[in-house]
């Protein structure tokens, strides 16, 4: 009480002190808000759906005479807006009522409130498995793919390529606060955001730091952090809980997050992350606007720990390359040509040729470009290592960027030597990297043996969103007892070998770009031409 009566005492000299001084100084008006008028639009709305299209968003608008911001509040959900808008999703089933109170502030923190209701229909029931994804059996913990590239970027808003502008390399932002972070979804709604996963040893520690954007992230209402441009790294900040769920606003499956709930750098906005893919194992590529409207972020998030020690290989020994530093057609030391079509088993719609504008090295790299002919016709290139250089054992790696068109289907890749004599599957072969026509944001590792082929692999998928805009580094690694798939120094799939496979005896290497068929699907009607670069080819023994 103390501390009340000082306050109020204070304020009222304040008020008397401007009264009777008023031709020597003066202090801001403290202006309470009036005339507070809130309207709600309901997406979807008309005479035939008068409580919406089903995505369940309602965007609102607040005026008042003398406002300076506006807060919208429905449950533990929060938006703070100068302009006066916000928007939230509802998204229990059917037609349900919600009351929004909206808060209308003036100077010197004054403020004035109303409720509006609305009347709203949610259709949306997630699949089963994007449920199971999310939380297993109960909860499910998740964290940024540090280890990966592209794991953390931008690109303009809207756009549909990943990290289209800014990727982040593995790594790459270490101790800015975030890799540590772990985000908890469970099967009750609720989301709890770890803000350090190391410092629970002993007993829990709620302190952590997060990352995040200027002056955004100031909406988390913590103080302190690195300022390094536009980011804030290291805010200390807590571990705290907020609430889920899964929409579909346009049909695009959503993670929607109530309150100052977000996932690996704080960007304001909707708190809405769009599911961009979920195609991979323990794996969700995700997509957020932020609050100013000016970027689209993405990340990559994962269920799995990283792994608790780093790849070690058995081969250090440079045995083969091929650097492409020599302008015009390969090396014919070391390729040679598969030439002609006929579908080369797969259904694939390309003719391979040697021609200079389908396979050439210049720009001290190798190009592989798949061309649109007249006709609807189609050229590409096939080039192999056969007969020339063979080999059992050891580590490939490859450095290229993949072409980007829908129905490209670009392939490293190894066949047994003994192909000609045993045909497929008996030869055994190594996929290397495959990439499918239809998605450019992952790619493939896999064998065919007899064991598991034709028509099937032992195969694995990695989230690889700048496979088309930059170069990565694919990996594989062969031994007599596994064979192990890796991008950039990740590791994504292992195979167990033993005598009993075609994996034991040589083979050789294999680099083309197909059209259409069983992975490359259908083709983009527009398709012109594309390439598929490589930097590198090198064996190590």
């Amino acid at each position: 009480m103390k501390n009340i009566k000082y306050i109020l005492t204070s304020l009222l000299a304040v008020v008397l002190f401007t009264v009777s001084c008023q031709d020597e100084a003066t202090v801001g008006d403290l202006l309470t808000p009036t005339n507070l008028q809130v309207t709600a639009t309901i997406v979807g709305q008309d005479a035939n759906n008068p409580n919406g299209d089903g995505s369940g968003v309602v965007n609102f608008s607040a005026t008042a005479d003398d406002a300076i911001s506006y807060r919208f509040i429905y449950g533990a959900n929060q938006q703070t807006a100068a302009t006066g808008t916000a928007s939230f999703i509802f998204s229990e089933l059917g037609v349900n009522t919600y009351t929004v109170n909206v808060v209308a502030y003036g100077t010197g923190g004054n403020s004035t409130s109303t409720t509006i209701t609305v009347d709203v229909l949610a259709t949306y029931a997630p699949p089963a498995e994007l449920i199971e994804k999310l939380v297993g059996n109960g909860s499910r913990t998740w964290r940024i793919k540090s280890e990966q590239a592209g794991h953390f970027g931008l690109g303009p808003v809207g756009g549909s390529i990943p990290t289209e502008w800014y990727g982040a390399q593995p790594d790459e932002k270490a101790d800015v606060g975030m890799y540590d972070d772990r985000y908890i979804f469970s099967a009750d709604g609720t989301f709890t955001f770890v803000t350090d996963n190391t410092n629970d040893e002993g007993g829990e520690d709620p302190t952590g730091t997060v990352f995040g954007r200027i002056n955004l992230i100031d909406e988390l209402g913590a103080s302190g952090g690195t300022v390094d441009g536009s980011d804030i790294e290291n805010l200390p900040y807590n571990d705290f809980q907020e609430s889920w769920a899964l929409i579909a606003p346009g049909g695009v499956e959503t993670i929607s997050l109530t309150g100052n709930g977000f996932i690996g750098y704080y960007t304001g906005g909707t708190h809405n992350y769009e599911i961009f893919d979920r195609s991979v194992p323990n794996e969700l590529i995700l997509r957020t606007t932020d609050g100013n409207g000016e970027f689209d972020w993405w990340f990559i998030i994962t269920s799995a720990e990283p792994s608790s020690s780093d790849f070690q290989t058995q081969y250090n020994n440079l045995v083969w390359e091929d650097n492409f530093d020599v302008a015009g057609a390969p090396d014919a030391n070391n390729w040679t040509y598969d030439l002609g079509d006929g579908g080369w088993g797969n259904e694939e719609v390309q003719n391979y040729t040697n021609n200079a504008n389908n396979v050439i090295v210049e720009d001290g790299m190798l190009k592989i470009t798949a061309i649109k002919e007249a006709g609807d016709n189609y050229t590409s290139a096939r080039i192999k290592s056969e007969n020339l250089y063979e080999f059992t054992y050891g580590r490939v790696e490859v450095r290229a960027k993949l072409p980007a068109s829908q129905g490209t289907w670009p392939a490293i890749w190894m066949l047994g030597a003994d192909f000609d004599t045993v045909g497929w599957p008996v030869c055994g072969e190594i996929d290397i990297m495959e990439q499918k026509g239809q998605d450019k944001n992952t790619v493939l590792g896999t064998v065919h043996h007899p064991g598991v082929s034709p028509g099937a692999g032992d195969s694995s998928t990695t989230a690889l969103p700048t496979s088309t805009s930059e170069f990565h580094n694919y990996t594989v690694e062969w031994t007599d007892t596994t064979i192990t798939f890796l991008v950039d120094g990740f590791v994504y799939h292992t195979v167990d070998n033993n005598v009993t496979l075609p994996f034991n005896g040589d083979f050789f290497l294999i680099l083309n770009v197909a059209m259409g068929g069983t992975l490359g699907g259908d083709i983009d009607p527009n398709f012109t031409q594309d390439t598929m670069e490589i930097d590198y080819v090198r064996v190590y023994q």
